[in-house]
């Protein structure tokens, strides 16, 4: 997929790194995905070590991710998605359980790693009623990423916009409180906000040196955050029961889970009022 053009928000990919684990793809690999390279599966396996919950985790907030969206489109008939530090393509992308749903929801996936890119074909399907795209930006580059997604999404309408894995690699609390501002700020009432995050608060110990083994790898550093740092992302909006919880616990009666115990990985949706 080496063709895939190159236009302002679909820049040529550049060269890969692969000699320094990336989140992404250590996340493919936690999933079971073949998109993954010797240095993301040994700094899983070392991670796996210290952390043997982490494949629970990568799927709990797999999951998650599913049942969030499963609501959206359905119960509170959001029929467009801004979501943001996509991640490899795996089973059940936003799209796919949002047009199964409701076949006329747009999508707008947001990446900067260039494997993403790579593999944009496959998040770029959608039903004839809907429509999908994707944005080659950093989250901190809000403005970018709202300009973009103008072309897919109509932010006068109700806008899901989902964050899943991605505000733990901006490490200053100040900078990701001002970046999930910005992003909700430019949303209209009636929209949503769906975070996932790594937390201390479930096996902390292990989660912390494993966190530590990862920042030293070389790899783009990371930070937990507690639930009450978390449900501060929140501020202003709605937080639907039952609240910010371990990913498992959120909702798990409406189906599309499998992780049954508490990881370390918290997860929350709200409404703007």
């Amino acid at each position: 997929m080496t063709d895939f053009p190159a236009t302002a928000s679909h820049p040529q990919p550049v060269e890969l790194d692969t000699s320094v684990a990336h989140s992404a793809r250590l996340w493919n690999y936690l999933l079971g995905g073949k998109d993954n390279f010797a240095a993301d599966r040994e700094a899983a396996e070392q991670a796996l070590a210290l952390m043997p919950e982490l494949v629970l985790s990568a799927r709990a907030d797999r999951e998650f991710l599913g049942r969030a969206v499963w609501y959206l489109a359905g119960a509170a008939g959001v029929r467009q998605f801004l979501d943001i530090g996509t991640g490899l393509p795996t089973a059940n992308n936003t799209h796919e359980v949002a047009q199964a749903v409701a076949p006329e929801s747009r999508i707008v996936y947001v990446d900067n790693d260039p494997m993403v890119l790579v593999h944009a074909r496959a998040l770029l399907t959608s039903t004839p009623q809907g429509a999908t795209d994707y944005v080659d930006a950093d989250i901190r580059d809000t403005d970018k990423i709202l300009h973009a997604a103008r072309a897919t999404v109509d932010f006068d309408q109700p806008v899901a916009v989902m964050l899943l894995g991605i505000l733990n690699f901006i490490t200053d609390d100040d900078e990701a409180t001002g970046i999930v501002k910005r992003l909700v700020d430019a949303l209209c009432p009636g929209s949503y906000l769906v975070i996932s995050h790594p937390t201390l608060e479930v096996n902390g110990e292990a989660v912390e040196e494993a966190m530590r083994m990862w920042n030293a790898s070389g790899a783009a550093p990371i930070t937990a955050r507690s639930r009450q740092q978390l449900t501060e992302f929140f501020a202003g909006l709605e937080v639907l029961e039952p609240g910010v919880v371990s990913c498992p616990r959120w909702r798990p009666e409406s189906g599309h889970t499998s992780v049954t115990v508490d990881v370390s990985e918290f997860g929350a949706v709200a409404r703007k009022p």
